[in-house]
């Protein structure tokens, strides 16, 4: 695997992802360095190639967790003031890392369709137009699409939700999951 390719391939993508999730335009360019240093020592150990971009997707995530992390550190900020929210945003930190190789277990149309908008950070419209589809079709699929999502995360996980519809806890059922 060439890394040169891999990161041309992807690099754009990695760095909606990036900034759908900082805003910080400089912090992004230097995750983003970080994690092409960390695709260039890695990327020998990833073995399927099918299994690459997921990899890739979770490096960045771990990148943006380390990121918020740091940043709560240097800001001085106690864990004792952040207790009533520690909680949950563990656990959609926990949860975050099934989306992209749940994603990449659905059929591969709804893969595409789902990476290019939720991980890429494309438009609606914009994907549509680049497919030829219409949008009210798109808008369909993507449904379809979430739906689909949604029926993985239910197979493998069961969520305890709040009444503004966040998730407060959840248990791995016994028959496990393979997506994270």
């Amino acid at each position: 695997m060439d890394v040169e390719k891999v990161w041309l391939e992807y690099q754009s993508g990695l760095k909606a992802f990036l900034n759908k999730n900082i805003s910080n335009t400089d912090d992004v360019d230097d995750l983003l360095q970080d994690i092409f240093l960390k695709t260039y020592k890695n990327l020998p150990s990833v073995s399927d190639q099918e299994k690459i971009k997921p990899w890739l997707y979770q490096v960045t995530n771990n990148a943006i967790m380390d990121f918020y992390r740091q940043s709560s550190k240097e800001s001085g900020i106690l864990s004792e003031e952040l207790w009533q929210k520690q909680p949950e945003e563990n656990i959609q930190r926990e949860l975050s890392r099934c989306i992209a190789p749940f994603i990449y277990s659905l059929p591969e149309e709804d893969a595409e369709l789902l990476v290019a908008i939720e991980l890429d950070g494309i438009s609606q419209k914009e994907y549509a137009q680049k497919s030829g589809i219409k949008y009210s079709t798109l808008k369909s699929r993507v449904q379809k699409s979430r739906k689909l999502l949604h029926k993985v995360f239910t197979e493998c996980c069961e969520f305890t939700l709040s009444h503004s519809g966040g998730v407060i806890e959840y248990s791995r059922k016994k028959k496990g999951c393979t997506g994270c």
